[in-house]
């Protein structure tokens, strides 16, 4: 991809994100993706809620010709900042399986509750597919 990562000179470097990207090519916008599967059924937990919104972001992308390393930001909405914290360790597998090694700028809120009543997380994505030169 040729993204360019923002790090301002003298910041210390984000662990697990950017603070910044600048890209150029096709924008891709990708809704709020919740866990939900095919079925719209959540799994239980947190951790696993997380891998399947991947899955969920990966297939919208390839549907524009991205892929994950295309991506530029990240938000996430999460429902329980504490369970956050405590999945962080599936959290980060379900991220390393399925969007790699790519680190975009990235937003975690906590928010009071999300529109589907069973969902601990929804994320929405930006993706930049560089145009063929």
């Amino acid at each position: 991809m040729t993204a360019q990562v923002l790090q301002p000179a003298g910041w210390p470097r984000p662990k697990g994100y950017s603070n910044g990207m600048a890209a150029e090519g096709l924008q891709v916008f990708v809704a709020g993706q919740v866990g939900w599967d095919e079925r719209q059924q959540f799994p239980e937990t947190l951790g696993e809620q997380v891998r399947q919104t991947f899955k969920n972001i990966v297939a919208v992308l390839k549907e524009a010709g991205a892929t994950p390393e295309h991506l530029v930001r990240l938000t996430w909405y999460v429902t329980s900042r504490d369970e956050y914290y405590a999945e962080l360790p599936q959290i980060g597998q379900a991220y390393r399986d399925i969007i790699g090694r790519n680190f975009p700028a990235m937003a975690v809120v906590q928010v009071v509750a999300l529109m589907e009543a069973k969902a601990k997380v929804e994320i929405e994505a930006t993706a930049v597919v560089p145009s063929a030169r």
